[in-house]
């Protein structure tokens, strides 16, 4: 048995209830055979087995109260995988979905999305089944304020620096920094995404949808092709979804869809400039529902409990959460001729999916390299902070735009390197495993 058959056992075996960390851990490891064939120092030093434990496991209560005075119990946690390139860095979830499992999973993908951007930060992830939706203001307060309770003892500027997730947006990290600044009466870095005027960095809300266009380009101009003209099928309509759009329509590409947890929308006429900012006032100030675009804009069609994948596009851009490309919308794509694919969301697309698609040739950007902008702009606040300084939106996007060409050329060359030509996801693997091992090995035991 292979190495890295053993290894993955290992995890299996020890977690055997955690599905979503398992598919994670098997999509990296099985890319990596050719690297232990390289580098057998690795084997000796049980890289894989330290790399898929983490350093640190933190759960905790969170007590709240709600607006009917009804004390409310939630889990919250905080998992601290990997600090071998720098402090911990990930972003916190809020959505009844989250256990141990899914932080573990997206704590792991973390630590090799992060050594990609050529950041000094290691991997971590945090959350808790609360569900923000349908709480009020002070009921979101309260439990922030009750999750940083315990939270800030755990975290600091060079320690442990979260930022947001789903669920989790400006709102929510200003009343969990303005708990832990009255905690710990320190003012620093210690959460990013925080708003402009109070540490935070201009271009932050934008940049993982950003970041994914910019990926995006890199893969099309590598074949000679573009984004201008293209139609595009986005998921999700959050964060991520809406500056993915304005960045498509920047290049002059045509977005067709977008969607929530209820369905999708298809408009045939594209969602221009003016219809994408109705959808961002109707999610990030009314906190709608997508499926409210049909009535302002009746030339538009609502699917209710679908996913945008059997539409026809040339490219499609999964944006709101994992696995939801699976088999059917793979085998849409294909028979409906995409050309490309960049992941938005963490891990959206399924193994059984991406076997499909791989097959078919289509371009594909893998979500740890091509959904990267957001954490490399968190990087980018924290060094911002430090030097108690603010940039312009020019230069944070400059930077981003540079730092994401980067992750593409390091993918590509990984790749080639390993007699992988052109696949990017063998590629953003080897290009931030190999990063985060050297770093382990030279660090000694620990």
């Amino acid at each position: 048995m292979s190495y890295v058959k053993e290894a993955f056992d290992k995890v299996k075996l020890r977690d055997p209830e955690q599905p979503e960390f398992h598919q994670a851990v098997w999509e990296v490891l099985e890319t990596l055979e050719p690297v232990f064939e390289s580098h057998p120092e690795f084997k000796d030093a049980k890289i894989l087995e330290r790399l898929t434990e983490p350093e640190r496991i933190i759960t905790f209560r969170v007590p709240w109260v709600d607006d009917k005075g009804q004390v409310q119990v939630n889990r919250g946690m905080r998992v601290e995988f990997n600090s071998a390139i720098g402090p911990y860095k990930g972003g916190l979830r809020f959505h009844p979905s989250v256990n141990l499992g899914i932080i573990k999973f997206l704590g792991f993908e973390q630590i090799l999305k992060n050594a990609l951007t050529t950041r000094p930060i290691g991997g971590g992830k945090g959350g808790s089944d609360f569900d923000p939706k349908g709480k009020s203001d002070m009921e979101v307060m309260r439990f922030c304020q009750s999750f940083m309770n315990e939270l800030f003892r755990h975290i600091g500027a060079n320690v442990d620096v979260p930022a947001g997730d789903i669920g989790v947006g400006g709102r929510e990290i200003g009343y969990m920094f303005g708990q832990y600044k009255k905690l710990t009466r320190k003012w620093e870095g210690v959460l990013t995404g925080k708003g402009y005027g109070w540490g935070g960095s201009l271009i932050r809300p934008e940049a993982t949808g950003y970041g994914q266009v910019y990926f995006l380009r890199e893969m099309l101009a590598s074949k000679g092709d573009s984004i201008e003209g293209k139609k595009c099928a986005i998921s999700g309509s959050g964060n991520v979804a809406q500056y993915c759009a304005k960045k498509v329509l920047s290049y002059g590409g045509k977005v067709i869809t977008m969607s929530d947890s209820g369905g999708y929308i298809f408009d045939k006429d594209g969602i221009d400039e003016d219809k994408l900012a109705w959808i961002m006032d109707l999610k990030n100030n009314r906190r709608g529902r997508i499926k409210e675009y049909v009535s302002e804009y009746t030339g538009a069609v609502y699917h209710e409990g679908k996913r945008p994948w059997g539409e026809n596009c040339d490219i499609a851009l999964p944006s709101a959460t994992q696995n939801e490309i699976e088999e059917k919308g793979a085998k849409n794509l294909v028979k409906n001729g995409c050309l490309a694919i960049s992941e938005g969301a963490n891990m959206p697309t399924s193994p059984a999916a991406y076997g499909i698609l791989s097959k078919a040739g289509i371009l594909f950007g893998p979500a740890k390299a091509a959904n990267a902008g957001g954490v490399a702009v968190s990087a980018l606040e924290m060094s911002q902070n430090a030097a108690f300084d603010e940039w312009t939106s020019e230069k944070v996007d400059s930077k981003l735009d540079k730092i994401m060409t980067g992750i593409h050329q390091q993918c590509s060359d990984a790749a080639e390197e390993y007699n992988q030509k052109g696949d990017l996801v063998v590629g953003a693997n080897i290009a931030g495993f190999i990063k985060v091992a050297n770093a382990m090995m030279s660090q000694g035991v620990v």
